[in-house]
């Protein structure tokens, strides 16, 4: 399922994947503002609640980062309960006054379940566990669907040449891409740990830029 708002918005593309019994997340690198690219190797994916959750976004930066933030105090506040942070989260983002004018969408999911957050109030769930934001989210979707029903590839690899047809095909969109998976395997574990602790989601948030 996709999920489309303003043009700011749409200039990115951010893909979730469920099989077999983990969770896969993939972004391009893409920065825009206007018809500018700005950069090529932004990240727009984060790992949340110790590896369990993963988030990615299609909008400005420091939204984004607000709302990463607020969504991690409510996974905190639910345990892990991506249903009801994602609710919480959504009702207060419609009705806080300075919260429903940030400008980003959210795709979040877990080993279980994949979920579209908006500023609208929305919390959609798309039955076939795949979902995509952003201006290439029609490419990638129709890509991994056919990836997931065709081959016996796995979610991170599905995630990952989904992500590469539609960077192929948006103008937005481009092919470096990041993938991170949840649960993640345990050798990586201790890697993605120390990386968690510099990571920044990387882009243009002051000057109205988008990714």
């Amino acid at each position: 399922m996709t999920l489309h708002n303003s043009t700011r918005i749409q200039a990115t593309t951010i893909l979730a994947v469920v099989h077999n019994g983990q969770v896969a997340m993939a972004g391009d690198g893409q920065v825009t503002f206007g018809e500018m690219v700005l950069k090529n190797t932004a990240r727009k994916i984060r790992t949340l609640y110790n590896g369990q959750v993963l988030a990615g976004f299609a909008g400005a930066v420091a939204d984004a980062l607000n709302l990463f933030e607020k969504f991690e105090s409510q996974l905190e506040q639910y345990h892990g309960n991506l249903r009801k942070a994602a609710v919480e989260l959504t009702k207060e983002w419609r009705t806080d006054r300075m919260l429903r004018r940030l400008e980003a969408q959210l795709l979040v999911a877990d080993k279980n379940t994949v979920l579209i957050l908006s500023g609208d109030g929305d919390v959609v769930e798309p039955d076939e566990k795949i979902a995509a934001i952003g201006s290439g989210s029609s490419y990638a979707l129709a890509a991994a669907k056919a990836l997931l029903r065709n081959t016996e590839l796995d979610a991170a690899q599905i995630a990952e040449r989904a992500l590469q047809i539609a960077g192929e095909m948006c103008i937005f969109t481009n092919t470096y891409i990041t993938v991170k998976v949840a649960p993640p395997p345990e050798s990586e574990e201790q890697e993605d740990s120390e990386e968690q602790e510099d990571e920044e989601l990387s882009g243009s948030s002051y000057d109205g830029g988008s990714i």
